[in-house]
């Protein structure tokens, strides 16, 4: 679901609808943030809520589940460093202004009247393909073949204008 975010996001900006885009990507994070919370931190009771079939009891149920920064705080114990520490840097750096444009707040109002600047627009476009580098070294984890961890960090390391600015 995080690399279909990850599109939408691209799509979006393509389109010039930075606000739309903006929240895509901030639920790109959190499918990639639920994904990883699942695989390493997630108890059998969590995992069934989400394994079940849907029907307004079970959507009751799954809403109960952690929310991002419990995920964040399970996956800091019990995930890889790496992953942790890529999530922590997106969320210490993005959240905030990413929540503001989901619920209409001063960031897209301000923009709306101000304009957008270009290294905003790039920074979203960064960041989505970071997010999109976790989620396929996520799939390459899932997949058991490891030598395609290593392909996607090379394509990463091939493309560093198309990417995050390095720690």
């Amino acid at each position: 679901m995080s690399l279909e975010h990850w599109a939408a996001t691209r799509s979006l900006l393509k389109s010039g609808m930075l606000p739309s885009a903006a929240i895509v990507h901030r639920a790109q994070f959190e499918a990639l943030l639920r994904s990883i919370w699942i695989l390493y931190a997630a108890t059998e009771d969590q995992l069934s809520k989400l394994s079940t079939g849907l029907t307004v009891e079970t959507e009751q149920n799954a809403k109960n589940l952690p929310q991002a920064s419990d995920m964040m705080v399970a996956v800091n114990k019990k995930g890889p460093p790496q992953a942790y520490d890529a999530l922590n840097r997106f969320k210490e750096n993005s959240w905030k202004a990413l929540n503001s444009y989901v619920h209409a707040g001063i960031h897209p109002i301000k923009r709306h009247a101000e304009g957008y600047p270009i290294q905003l627009i790039e920074s979203v476009a960064r960041n989505a393909n970071g997010l999109a580098i976790l989620s396929a070294m996520q799939a390459a984890v899932l997949s058991g073949v490891q030598p395609l961890q290593r392909e996607i960090l090379d394509l990463a390391t091939n493309y560093p204008d198309c990417m995050p600015p390095p720690l």
